[in-house]
Parts: structure tokens; C-alpha cells; sequence
């Protein structure tokens, strides 16, 4: 038995027995307890987001809540609004919401693992990938897609607006004979 007398560090230790390695999951539940605020106190919603791994820059998060897509315990909220344990987090990111109950406060970015464990994911799935239709592939040479082809590439992915027929042109020559009849 190699392992018997051997510390963390790997040296042994001259007692005959093993001393539990730290896994590298407990390192970084610990860092994530240091990155949170001492007990009772709160933190900002845009960084919340943004620690947990939600968006991706704290800058997003900031701009998720200006523009109304941050929502807790059901009331849309600028960045600074505090975020406790138990608070239900609503975001619209990506083309998908995110519904989160909060489990822990933390303040600084940790890894992907550790973020899991700090909310209760109860989101819906995701669409499934063959849902969404894939882009128009266009032959190599072909060149850019005329006005047309890019109204029949909206209509074959579903693209909103994309059934209206265009404007009409006004008449160009009737516009002139009435400006001409202004003049004289």
C-alpha cells in the first residue's frame, strides 16, 4: 500500500495511515464560499447573473436589466437591485428564458460546476436543434442573394415579416408634374 502515510501534499507523514485528499470539487465549493458575502448581506442582480455563469460579461447582465429582460420574484429591475437566497431569477437571454431560484450569493466568477450549485434550475428545456431551421446554404460562387432570394430564405426560416409583400414604388413621373405645377 503506497498510499498509507501520505498527506496531502504527498510526502508522508510517518503515521502508517492515509489522510483524505482534497477533491478538486471541495476546492472550488470553498472558493465560491469565499466569493460570497458575509452572512445577511446581498448583491447586485447584474453581477449575480453573471457569477452563476447566466450571461457571459457582467456588462450583459447590466444590459439584460435595462432593457427589462431581468425579472425577480416576478418585478423587472435595474442592475444594482439586490438579490437574497430564495429570490426567483427570470432572464430572457439568447432567444430563451432562464427561470433560477437562488441557493447561494456569490460575488465573484467561479467555474461552471461550482455556479451550478448556487441556483435550481427551472427552466424550460430548450427547443430541440432539429426545431430550428438551418440557413439557407448557397452554392460556393453563386454570389450575394438577390432581394428576392433573401425574402424566400426569410420564408423558409419562419422569419416574422417576412410574408409581406413589398411597398409599392410611388410613381416617379406623377410626383414631378405636381412639383412642376407647384412652380408655375
Amino acid at each position: 500500500m503506497a498510499s498509507e502515510g501520505v498527506d496531502e501534499t504527498g510526502e508522508d507523514d510517518g503515521t502508517g495511515t492515509t489522510a483524505p485528499a482534497p477533491t478538486p470539487d471541495a476546492a472550488a465549493v470553498a472558493a465560491a464560499k469565499a466569493a460570497g458575502p458575509s452572512t445577511g448581506e446581498s448583491v447586485r442582480v447584474d453581477s449575480w447573473i453573471w457569477s452563476v455563469r447566466l450571461v457571459k460579461t457582467r456588462s450583459m447582465g447590466a444590459a439584460a436589466c435595462k432593457g427589462g429582460h431581468v425579472r425577480v420574484n416576478g418585478e423587472r429591475v435595474k442592475p444594482a437591485h439586490s438579490v437574497h437566497v430564495g429570490d426567483e431569477v427570470r432572464l430572457r437571454h439568447e432567444g430563451r428564458e432562464r427561470v433560477v431560484i437562488v441557493k447561494q450569493v456569490i460575488r465573484k466568477r467561479v467555474g461552471a460546476p461550482v455556479a451550478v450549485r448556487c441556483y435550481v434550475d427551472n427552466s424550460p428545456p430548450p427547443p430541440p436543434r432539429e426545431a430550428v431551421a438551418p440557413a439557407g446554404i448557397r452554392d460556393r460562387g453563386t454570389g450575394r442573394p438577390t432581394k428576392r432570394d433573401r425574402r424566400e430564405m426569410e420564408r423558409l426560416r419562419g422569419v416574422p415579416g417576412a410574408d409581406t409583400p413589398p411597398e409599392p414604388h410611388r410613381d416617379r413621373d406623377a410626383h414631378r408634374g405636381r412639383h412642376r405645377d407647384t412652380q408655375r
